[in-house]
Order: C-alpha cells, then structure tokens, then sequence
C-alpha cells in the first residue's frame, strides 16, 4: 500500500513538474512574441534596405539580420515575406520589421516611418562634419565613430491603418543594424521589464568597438520614447 501511494505521489509529482515547466516556457514564449508584436501562425514582412546608393543589393550584414529575423519569426511560429525598402502600402495584419536607415535612399520606406510616427527624430546626412550620420532625439545628438561607437534607433509603433505594429531597427551602418538585432534577440525579456510599455516604444542602442568585438558587445543607451514620438 505504502509502495503504491508512492508511486501515485512520484507520478503526480512528475506531472506537476511537466505542466510547471511547459507553463514556465509558454509564458516566457508569450513574452517574447508581445515584445516584437507578433503571433503565432501569421506572416511577418521584413523590409530590407539597399547597399548605400545602389539600388538592387544588400549589405552582407542586413541580409545576416534578415536571417536573424527569420530566425526569430521561426521560433515564434510565424512565416516571412521579405521586401526591398521601395515597398508602397501598409502592413496591415503583417507585423512589419524595416531594417536599415534613409540616408542615400537605403531605404526609403523607413524615411517614411520616421517622418509619419517619429517627429522627435532626426537622422543627419552624410556629410563629413561630427554630425555626420547623428542620430538626434530632442536635441541630444548620438555620434557616429565607425567601428568604434555607432547606435541605433529601435522604434515600435502600430500605423493607425494596421492591426500589427512596425518595429523599426535604424543603424548608422549594417553592423549597427545588426547588433540592434542581435541584443533584441538576446535581451528582450529584461528590455520588457524596463520599458514603461512594450507595444509603443523608441530606445537608442549603442554598439561598441566593432573593430575588436563585432556585433557583440550592444547595450541599451537611452529609452527614448517619449520624446521620439512627440505629439503623435
């Protein structure tokens, strides 16, 4: 008898620990697909950006970001479509990822999303100054030093005609993109913590010493939020 009620409580115990754990990783999954604004089972679109004046090709790095993305959509069950930075329309039910910057017409569509939703937000041309590509939010401007300090804006917003958000990666370069991508993936959950909300949000993530340490070494500057959007 005593052999019997342990073995029922052993086994009860290992399906307590089963629904525990499957619980535990269901919630940790649900987390991460409200950080980027996605659902299982739909389409996401991924926007890529043209090499810098030259339209048709990509940066090695922003296609391994678009792999990345994939990737992510992947684990979260959903499916992509991917278009250049000339695409016209709105994202409507696709949770849309645009990856990369307007300057040089990289990708226009981005220069779009940026004058539409993101008032609070200048991106300086290329010109050879110290502003030179600056990232410039209310007047605080992120400097651009090439393989050594790049940033980038991360933004999510949902266009009053769609049902799904944009989350906008906005690098001073490929490598920036990517970085922004990479630390997304890998600190989401405590960026979800930290953030007053995570369907609308504008954060600065800056990449350090490229040269040495590649896309690795990103963290959080600055929540931007409220400033980036304005009055919106």
């Amino acid at each position: 008898m005593n052999v019997a009620i342990g073995l029922v409580t052993s086994l009860l115990g290992l399906g307590f620990g089963w629904l525990w754990e499957r619980g535990r990783r269901s919630r940790a999954l649900n987390r991460k697909a409200a950080f980027f604004g996605v659902r299982p089972g739909e389409t996401c679109l991924i926007v890529l950006s043209n090499k810098h004046n030259a339209p048709g090709t990509a940066q090695h790095r922003d296609v391994r970001a678009v792999i990345e993305l994939a990737m992510l959509a992947g684990e979260l069950g959903c499916r992509v479509t991917v278009e250049s930075g000339e695409f016209r329309g709105s994202n409507a039910d696709r949770t849309e990822f645009c990856v990369g910057g307007p300057i040089g017409d990289s990708n226009i569509r981005t220069g779009g999303h940026l004058a539409a939703h993101l008032p609070g937000v200048t991106i300086h041309p290329y010109n050879g100054g110290p502003d030179s590509v600056a990232i410039e939010v209310g007047g605080d401007r992120f400097l651009f030093d090439r393989g050594n300090q790049e940033y980038a804006l991360v933004a999510k917003f949902t266009p009053a005609e769609s049902s799904r958000p944009v989350l906008l990666i906005c690098g001073q370069t490929s490598a920036a993109n990517q970085a922004a991508i990479n630390f997304l993936r890998r600190e989401y959950d405590r960026l979800g913590r930290t953030l007053v909300s995570v369907d609308r949000y504008c954060i600065v993530i800056k990449a350090s010493h490229l040269t040495t340490y590649g896309i690795h070494r990103a963290a959080l500057e600055r929540d931007v939020s409220a400033t980036a959007f304005g009055h919106e």
